[in-house]
């Protein structure tokens, strides 16, 4: 069965919760094919954005793109314009050529605030890229660690990133203290191919680091619309985006998943009601990759 706006990954967890039927009917709701007023006046206070990306060899990329406050813009209610330059060493980049499917967030870590979306890339010249809006909502503000984001104009010289198939002691040290990190997903739903992009925050080290690498992560209670699990359901692989706020240094990984719905390490992390893993397949670690300067939590 497909209903839009959901695909049968989405469903099928929505079913295992009982929020099927409540589902059917908010989703074509709340879920639109274009941008609201409120969210074309969000857009161009943000500093940075969150893009969730496909390579030619189906692994997802989740990255970020900063510029200043006005670098997100909204031409007309089905696009959003994003004024950033190709970056070669960011391993998204591979995914967002023209015509390419693509996830987006905007949020704004300082008030909470933030909107998803997916669309396809529309590259006209070298002035950015567009982002036909296939599907937009907001999403609640738990679970972000508020914070100032702020873009620096600071001429930067980054370094060679670093590029293996298994997380270092540096990777490994900063997921273990991160509070946020950005994953990126997709499923084919009816030969057409949907990116998600989106935000997991919890208490810093709420990431679990096993000997071997795999990452578990857990899934607190949400919406109940299931986009990023339902699309592993459906297609076992993520990539994640962690940003060392305090640096500007940004964690890219990409692997393959695992979710754990009925198990008793679940109740080991508290709050959570399930759980998935992640296992790394390539580790892409990008020193100064971002021109943001980020201010401490709210419990700092």
């Amino acid at each position: 069965m497909e209903t839009l706006p959901w695909h049968r990954g989405e469903i099928a967890l929505q079913q295992a919760v009982g929020s099927a039927a409540r589902m059917a009917e908010i989703g074509p709701r709340v879920i639109r094919d274009r941008l609201i007023e409120q969210h074309a006046l969000f857009y161009p206070l943000l500093p940075f954005v969150v893009l969730g990306a496909v390579d030619r060899t189906g692994a997802p990329w989740a990255t970020l793109r900063a510029g200043p406050p006005g670098f997100l813009q909204v031409p007309d209610p089905l696009h959003l314009a994003v004024a950033t330059q190709p970056e070669p060493d960011d391993p998204a980049e591979a995914g967002l050529h023209d015509g390419a499917p693509v996830g987006l967030l905007g949020i704004e870590l300082e008030t909470r605030r933030r909107n998803r979306l997916n669309g396809t890339v529309e590259r006209r010249g070298e002035g950015g890229l567009r982002i036909a809006v296939e599907q937009s909502f907001g999403n609640c503000p738990r679970y972000i660690s508020p914070r100032p984001a702020a873009f620096s104009d600071a001429a930067r010289s980054a370094p060679a990133p670093t590029v293996s198939d298994r997380l270092d002691a540096g990777a490994r040290a900063l997921l273990a203290a991160t509070d946020t990190l950005f994953v990126a997903s997709y499923a084919e739903a009816s030969g057409h191919r949907q990116v998600d992009v989106s935000h997991r925050g919890g208490p810093a080290g709420f990431v679990r680091i096993a000997d071997d690498g795999t990452l578990t992560v857990p899934d607190y209670a949400g919406n109940r619309f299931f986009n990023t699990l339902g699309n592993l359901l459906a297609n076992p692989r993520a990539g994640i985006a962690v940003p060392d706020f305090s640096t500007g240094d940004l964690l890219q990984v990409t692997g393959r998943t695992e979710l754990v719905l009925n198990s008793p390490e679940i109740a080991t992390f508290a709050g959570a009601e399930r759980l998935w893993r992640l296992i790394p397949e390539r580790v892409v670690f990008r020193p100064r990759a971002l021109p943001l300067r980020f201010g401490g939590t709210a419990s700092d």
